[in-house]
């Protein structure tokens, strides 16, 4: 997959200022900061985005490399970690192809930024870059959704999903969704829908965005995984180690570099 098709992806995520406005929850740092406790040297945070997860990190004394191919993004994350005072080592690489010239004992990727890596080369160029820096020994953790009936059988009409107050104009957003599945690529194409409403509830603007997500299987990703050399220490349905089951929304891989 070359850099065009990615980057054609990439909609959802050229308004950072909006991508941290509307994902503000850290449901997965306490998770991190767990293992990372058991580490030492440089983590990776891979597909970093605007820091979301690398600057609580380097908050609590950790030595991060974050990692992303939007230039957008990361600028935003240089700037939040600057005012915070946060030495942060930001690259801009893509993760198929990476090359830090380190080894770590820690690398993440959080956000369901495993979905992005659409196809199977893209899958193998990012796990064999995973691999390839990471130490005998040392963990990978990352999270994708849970390919389930409920999340792949959406109505292909427009679906509501959420609605929240712009902390800068203080009017409504509802957001919308429209979705279809492609079972022979196993890709969920999405188009999102925002309508911006006035202190009366009038629509006064809307925006659109498209992006398209992987899914993965349970038995492929443990094939695909420890084709790289990844065991499956543990897979959990929430960032608090909750069991997977049949209903699950998330899968979060729990990973150790073996020999």
């Amino acid at each position: 997959m070359d850099n065009k098709m990615i980057l054609d992806n990439f909609e959802e995520y050229n308004d950072p200022i909006l991508y941290d406005k509307e994902n503000k929850g850290l449901d997965e740092i306490s998770l991190l900061l767990k293992w990372a406790s058991q580490t030492k040297g440089p983590i990776i945070d891979l597909a970093c985005g605007t820091g979301r997860a690398t600057i609580p990190l380097a908050s609590e004394g950790y030595s991060l490399i974050g990692v992303d191919l939007h230039r957008g993004m990361l600028e935003e994350a240089k700037k939040k970690a600057s005012n915070l005072n946060l030495q942060i080592q930001w690259v801009e690489q893509d993760c198929t192809k990476l090359n830090l010239n380190i080894k770590s004992k820690f690398i993440y990727s959080v956000g369901n930024s495993f979905q992005h890596f659409l196809t199977n080369e893209a899958q193998d160029g990012l796990l064999s870059s995973v691999s390839n820096h990471l130490d005998t020994g040392g963990l990978f953790i990352f999270e994708t959704r849970f390919p389930g009936i409920e999340e792949l059988l959406q109505p292909s009409g427009e679906e509501y999903w959420k609605s929240y107050i712009d902390s800068d104009t203080k009017n409504k957003v509802d957001v919308y969704t429209i979705s279809n599945y492609d079972s022979l690529s196993q890709l969920q194409h999405y188009i999102t829908i925002r309508r911006y409403k006035n202190q009366d509830g009038e629509v006064i603007d809307e925006k659109r965005t498209k992006i398209s997500l992987r899914y993965v299987f349970p038995k492929e990703m443990e094939r695909l995984l420890l084709a790289h050399k990844l065991e499956v220490l543990n897979i959990y349905s929430d960032w608090n180690e909750s069991p997977i089951k049949n209903d699950s929304y998330q899968m979060i891989y729990i990973c150790k570099k073996i020999e």
